[in-house]
């Protein structure tokens, strides 16, 4: 399983970045769509959707992704409030009362929540990317979309790393027993470290204005952190509840899609909606 696994992590992560630095806008849109649209046909089986209904729920969805990037829709404060509930209240709560989720309008609803925020982030955070001169040139909010990807293979990593070596106390083992609590505090202070690297090169700058920074920093790493966990957790806890070991086979060694951006699903959409509210927070 492990050679697998770095075989297709050697052709996913340049591949990723290849089309995040180079493809232009429209390829780009498509490219992450269609990771999102996977992620959305794995989710889908993971709920019991019919073949029926994961047909039509995916095509409709491609279709309302398809006018929401033709027509620049972004979201409005009412749907980044749903989103910061769905991840702050509702994922804990889900988590800790072990829901399950049925086919119909509950399950076709969380599956938006879960993959429209997530591909309108990359969609529009990664705003433009000039190599038309021969140098690679890429905006701040590209600089912050790629610092946030790079934070959660940091936190995963960490917390891998962490929970191997020292890992007694386990975080979730109904939900996930590989997961210790050494191991998220590892990836804690991995990220930790992260943030403030970045913070100190200039790619980024994160500020709650009623905190100060180097204390903004740490929320900000603890917070994100959280949220990679859960977003792990919670995709652990469907493919649970669903009697499936890996939401598809579609990537050797590494499951499906869904597998491999859970944690990224509930990071990069928080983000997002704190952006918003810290940008209204600013302008107000």
């Amino acid at each position: 399983m492990l050679l697998p696994r770095i075989l297709t992590a050697l052709v996913l992560l340049p591949l990723m970045l290849g089309m995040l630095f180079f493809a232009n806008a429209p390829v780009w849109a498509i490219f992450v769509g269609l990771i999102a649209l996977i992620g959305l046909w794995e989710y889908s089986r993971l709920v019991g959707m019919p073949k029926p209904m994961w047909v039509t729920y995916i095509a409709m969805s491609a279709a309302v992704g398809f006018i929401v990037y033709r027509y620049g829709v972004r979201f409005g404060v009412v749907e980044q409030i749903v989103v910061v509930i769905f991840w702050g209240a509702v994922v804990p709560l889900w988590l800790k009362f072990k829901w399950r989720l049925k086919p119909g309008f509950s399950g076709i609803l969380v599956g938006w929540v879960l993959f429209f925020p997530f591909w309108l982030v990359l969609v529009q955070q990664r705003a433009a990317v000039d190599f038309s001169h021969g140098e690679l040139i890429f905006t701040d909010n590209t600089k912050s979309l790629l610092a946030m990807m790079v934070l959660v293979w940091i936190a995963d990593i960490g917390a891998y790393v962490f929970g191997r070596l020292f890992g007694k106390r386990k975080l979730a083992i109904n939900i996930s027993p590989g997961k210790s609590w050494e191991g998220a505090i590892g990836g804690f202070l991995c990220v930790l470290a992260y943030v403030y690297f970045i913070q100190y090169i200039g790619w980024w700058s994160f500020v709650i204005p009623v905190i100060p920074e180097p204390f903004s920093w740490a929320l900000f790493a603890l917070v994100f952190t959280a949220i990679s966990v859960e977003g792990d957790l919670f995709e652990s806890w469907l493919k649970r509840s669903a009697g499936i070991k890996d939401s598809s086979h579609l990537l050797p060694g590494h499951g499906g899609v869904f597998d491999r951006v859970d944690a990224m699903v509930s990071v990069l959409s928080v983000y997002a909606a704190m952006l918003a509210f810290l940008t209204m927070w600013t302008f107000s």
